[in-house]
């Protein structure tokens, strides 16, 4: 439970800020395409934090490396509420909450599966557990964070003081889990431990790569594309509106998460072509949403975004921790999320596409999407199909 509290609270702090998208562009200091920027601006600080501490971990313990997680996240809310108007301070405040949540994702994550393994849980458990720690803080964030700023006192203040208050009891508690993986007798160069063994593997790039994109592409586009084009229409509430959008595109990942490892089968390649599926028709659902722009359609979109989100990331972290093993476990997952997280780059490309080319509409991008999800499908289907020839 620690472990998982604090994976919950790095992603609380991670996803606080979205909903706030739109209170941060109706103020006018920042233009749109800076706004969005900030949505992706926390990758800085997740893919090195993903990638070094991941591996770091894997040589030097899970508690070293994950006992800060939770202090980066105070931080990084600190922060945004000290900069509302304040490109310089929202930027990093954003990556000090990214670098929170990408050692909670690769190190938390690791320390969980192997604290579920080591009480006798099923093959699986651990990864469930880490996805549905990680999407319940990415939707119980949102929506508070939301709430509070639509109707609660200091709204640029309020959202992010709690977390904070969340973090330092995480971090009180995450102090007495113990170890799952001593540090090395003798270690090497640390530059070796940094090469990920794994990254190459056929199945990895062939069926894990195509997919892993679309979890934060599907995530960001439910909670911060959609609430942006609808900001227009709920003008009433817009705050509240994005972050209704956030809690049921997560809640419905949740929801699908728990169901993951039942769908899973590995013989089929089952999980990543069943969150394909589901992403190409929420993309086709986005495109519909963005022409007809009423609040039904919307939030409809959102949801199977959401499942879409949700079945790609346990798909991708059941795949992960079948193709590793326990000296690269932390490693593999890092290059997983740090993938996954180019899709946070999603909002901000559309927004440019948009600003610059007016003909370019977001039915159109929608549309686009559609088609490259059924592209990685039938990659993730042939590179299945070829990898299990190779293997038989």
């Amino acid at each position: 439970m620690p472990i998982a509290a604090a994976m919950f609270t790095a992603a609380w702090g991670g996803n606080e800020f979205t909903p706030l998208l739109v209170m941060y562009r109706q103020e006018g200091n920042l233009s749109a395409v800076a706004v969005d920027s900030l949505l992706f601006t926390y990758v800085l600080g997740i893919i090195p934090a993903l990638l070094i501490g991941g591996p770091l971990s894997d040589r030097h313990g899970r508690k070293l490396l994950m006992v800060p997680a939770p202090l980066f996240a105070a931080l990084g809310s600190l922060l945004l509420a000290l900069g509302p108007h304040s490109l310089g301070l929202l930027t990093a405040g954003r990556v000090a909450s990214g670098v929170a949540l990408g050692l909670a994702m690769a190190v938390g994550g690791s320390w969980l599966a192997e604290v579920s393994r080591r009480n006798g849980d099923r093959t699986g458990v651990g990864a469930r557990r880490a996805a549905m720690s990680l999407t319940a803080g990415f939707g119980v964030g949102a929506g508070v964070a939301g709430v509070v700023a639509e109707w609660g006192p200091w709204p640029t203040v309020t959202p992010y003081a709690i977390n904070i208050v969340l973090a330092v009891g995480a971090t009180v508690a995450l102090t007495r889990v113990p170890e799952t993986r001593e540090g090395a007798a003798s270690r090497g160069r640390l530059i070796d431990d940094l090469r990920v063994r794994g990254a190459t593997n056929r199945r990895f790039l062939l069926v894990v790569v195509p997919v892993a994109p679309w979890v934060f592409g599907a995530a960001a586009s439910a909670y911060a594309v959609i609430p942006a084009l609808m900001s227009a229409r709920t003008a009433g509430a817009p705050i509240a509106f994005a972050a209704l959008c956030c809690v049921l595109g997560l809640g419905a990942g949740f929801g699908i998460q728990s169901l993951g490892r039942r769908f899973d089968d590995p013989a089929r390649a089952r999980g990543p072509v069943l969150a394909l599926v589901i992403l190409a028709v929420g993309m086709a659902l986005a495109a519909v949403a963005a022409h007809m722009l009423t609040i039904w359609m919307s939030l409809l979109a959102a949801t199977v975004l959401g499942c879409g989100y949700g079945m790609a990331m346990i798909a991708g972290l059941l795949e992960v921790q079948r193709i590793a093993n326990p000296r690269n476990l932390a490693g593999l997952t890092a290059v997983f999320y740090s993938v996954t997280y180019l899709g946070f780059a999603v909002p901000v490309i559309l927004a440019w596409l948009s600003a610059t080319y007016p003909s370019i509409t977001y039915p159109m991008m929608f549309g686009v999407g559609v088609l490259a999800a059924l592209i990685c499908l039938s990659i993730v289907v042939a590179g299945h199909r070829t990898g299990r020839r190779l293997t038989s």
